[in-house]
């Protein structure tokens, strides 16, 4: 594209790439929750869930609208370590879809005592890595290139929406016995200073056991 920075393409593969991520999570979600159904467990009506969809397309697609209608400069200073971050990001969504398997899902999924409760993988240290992951990737996609209103409206967003989230997904995971035990005293996003002293006053639980939220 004749007149169009090498950085701001780069930023816009790069944003492409991310939504093209979403799109595989969604699919695989499908198949999760297919799986899941046919083993008893039942999906949970979610008001919330279109504006997280709509709020992860604003911010994709956002960010480059912003950088090319208001000229945002790449400035390596702030870019790379955002971009850092995007992709530790990434690094970690992933392991949480691998720690949780075939119970990975993008949409509340109440579980069946006998799916049990992973307390393993990011699991081992809080109870919502995942959402620590989306958080972070949204709020450093569009500081990659500059896109600071982007950045800033849609983190605001996504605390609104985050709050409501786990607010219906905690009623579902605290309903169960076993994942209050293995679970409830945990922290939600930041692992506590002193690991040990965690586990020691939750409740334990195994730390290779499957199955969960």
């Amino acid at each position: 594209m004749s007149g169009v920075p090498l950085s701001v393409l780069a930023f816009g593969a790069l944003c492409a790439a991310v939504g093209l991520v979403r799109l595989i999570e969604m699919r695989l979600s499908r198949r999760h929750q297919r799986a899941l159904a046919a083993r008893g467990a039942a999906r949970r009506p979610e008001r919330l869930f279109p504006a997280m969809v709509a709020l992860h397309t604003a911010v994709i697609v956002g960010g480059p609208i912003e950088v090319l209608a208001l000229g945002r400069p790449w400035r390596p200073g702030l870019g790379w370590p955002a971009l850092a971050v995007v992709l530790a990001a990434q690094g970690l969504r992933w392991w949480v879809i691998r720690t949780l398997g075939a119970q990975w899902n993008v949409q509340i999924v109440a579980s069946t005592p006998s799916h049990g409760v992973v307390t393993s993988g990011p699991y081992r240290w809080i109870r919502h890595p995942n959402y620590v992951a989306v958080f972070a990737e949204l709020a450093a996609l569009p500081l990659v290139h500059g896109a600071w209103v982007t950045a800033a409206l849609g983190g605001l967003a996504h605390v609104a929406i985050l709050a409501g989230r786990i607010r219906a997904e905690e009623r579902v995971l605290m309903g169960d016995e076993a994942y209050r035990a293995a679970m409830g005293r945990k922290p939600r996003f930041v692992p506590a200073l002193i690991p040990w002293f965690t586990r020691a006053s939750s409740g334990g639980g195994d730390p290779d056991a499957r199955g969960g939220s």
